[in-house]
């Protein structure tokens, strides 16, 4: 299995409304998303600016509540979710993760 179809795979996997997310998976997608951006990925070059704005807005949402929780994220699951599919936009070619999310009330907060 190639590691871009493993990749994949843990992504769908976290965005699965099933899955119950721990701290090591919001570890492994900023790591990912950190990991692209540093190789200065294709797929992201592609993306507008206003886009990549906005990837960076809920990378920085996601490792401010990572910095912030002390227990699960359980109770915030749905919305961490949420930042999770945007901040990965444009990073991955399967239409659950290159899909833009309308914005909703759990949207953060500038």
């Amino acid at each position: 299995m190639m590691k871009s179809d493993v990749s994949k795979q843990k992504i769908e996997q976290i965005l699965d409304p099933a899955h119950l997310l721990c701290k090591d998976d919001i570890v492994w997608i900023l790591g990912f998303i950190k990991k692209k951006v540093a190789e200065k990925n294709p797929q992201l070059l592609e993306l507008s600016q206003p886009r990549l704005l906005q990837n960076f807005h809920y990378f920085a949402e996601i490792s401010l509540m990572l910095i912030q929780r002390r227990n699960g994220f359980d109770q915030e699951a749905d919305r961490l979710k949420t930042w999770i599919a945007e901040a990965v936009y444009g990073l991955q070619s399967d239409p659950l993760t290159d899909q833009s999310l309308p914005v909703s009330p759990n949207s953060p907060s500038s």
